[in-house]
C-alpha cells in the first residue's frame, strides 16, 4: 500500500506517515500559493485527457479522473467547514470524514467533471480569499481532529496544498495509464 493512501481504518503511525508524505510534496513551496493555482493547474491536466478518457479509471478499483475531480471538490467543502470552525471558534472539534465511503454513497460515478472542477474552482476563491485577509497569527489557531490531535489552520494550509499535489499526480498518472491501453 502507497504511504500516499489514507484510509478511515489508518494507524496512528499510517496517519503520520501519510502527513508527512504529503507535506513533503510541498516543499518549501508556498501552501497559499499552491492553493491558489490548483483550480488552473487542473484545468491545463483535464485539457490533456480525453474527453471519452474521464470516466476510466486508472485500474480496476482506481478512480478515474471525474472521480479525482469530484473528490477534490468534495475535500474543498470539508476544508472550507474546517477552515472556518476553526478560524471562528475555540479548539472546534474536526471529524474525519471516509474517502471511498462518500465517492460511492454521494455517486461519484455519476458525477460530471466540469461541474466538480468549477465547484472547486469558486469554493477555491472564497476560501483563498479568505485566507490572504488572515493575519497571521490567527494561522495558529487550532482545531482537534479526531483522528490527528490538534491541528493548527498553518498545518491546515500544507495539507490541503499537498493534498492539491498529490491528486494532480495522480491525474497525470491516470492519463498515462489510461492512454496507454
Amino acid at each position: 500500500m502507497s504511504v500516499f493512501t489514507n484510509p478511515a481504518s489508518s494507524s496512528a503511525e499510517e496517519a503520520q506517515a501519510y502527513i508527512d508524505a504529503v507535506l513533503g510534496l510541498v516543499g518549501d513551496r508556498d501552501p497559499l500559493e499552491v492553493l491558489a493555482a490548483t483550480p488552473d493547474a487542473l484545468r491545463r491536466a483535464v485539457a490533456r485527457v480525453a474527453a471519452d478518457a474521464l470516466d476510466v479509471p486508472e485500474a480496476e478499483g482506481k478512480w478515474s479522473v471525474r472521480d479525482v475531480l469530484r473528490h477534490l471538490a468534495d475535500s474543498e467543502i470539508v476544508w472550507g467547514w474546517r477552515l472556518r470552525v476553526t478560524l471562528a471558534q475555540n479548539r472546534p472539534p474536526l471529524t474525519g470524514w471516509d474517502q471511498d465511503l462518500w465517492a460511492d454513497r454521494l455517486r461519484y460515478d455519476e458525477a460530471d467533471a466540469a461541474e466538480a472542477l468549477e465547484e472547486l474552482a469558486v469554493l477555491r476563491r472564497g476560501h483563498v480569499r479568505l485566507l490572504r485577509g488572515t493575519p497571521d497569527a490567527e494561522l495558529d489557531r487550532v482545531a482537534l481532529h479526531a483522528e490527528r490531535g490538534e491541528e493548527s489552520v498553518r498545518r491546515m494550509l500544507g495539507l490541503y496544498a499537498g493534498h492539491d499535489l498529490l491528486h494532480l499526480g495522480q491525474i497525470e498518472r491516470i492519463r498515462e495509464a489510461v492512454a496507454g491501453r
